[in-house]
């Protein structure tokens, strides 16, 4: 039984990591100098998000997804992969 068992572990093991559910997520910091809130759409690995910009804050917001995903603005689109530095000023991004 000990012989069967060592042959079946390593099969055991990869079927828990195939069955296991990916989560990814892409995470941004950032600065934000204007004095209002920024909600925009975002587009993470096909599916569509909400991304919050505090007020006059800096701080670390997740986008849900795999990356890179693409922020909606209203002066256009912006591509932010895991981990970009971005700061935000009169409505646009500008990545660090």
């Amino acid at each position: 039984m000990s012989r069967l068992l060592k042959l079946l572990t390593p099969l055991l093991a990869l079927a828990a990591l195939h069955s296991a559910p990916a989560q990814a997520a892409v995470s941004v910091q950032y600065y934000n100098r204007d004095s209002q809130i920024h909600i925009w759409e975002a587009w993470c690995g096909g599916s569509r998000y909400s991304v919050r910009f505090d007020a006059n804050a800096s701080g670390t917001t997740t986008i849900p997804g795999e990356g890179p995903c693409r922020v909606k603005t209203p002066h256009g689109e912006v591509r932010l992969g895991q981990g970009a530095h971005i700061e935000i000023k009169d409505g646009k991004i500008r990545i660090q």
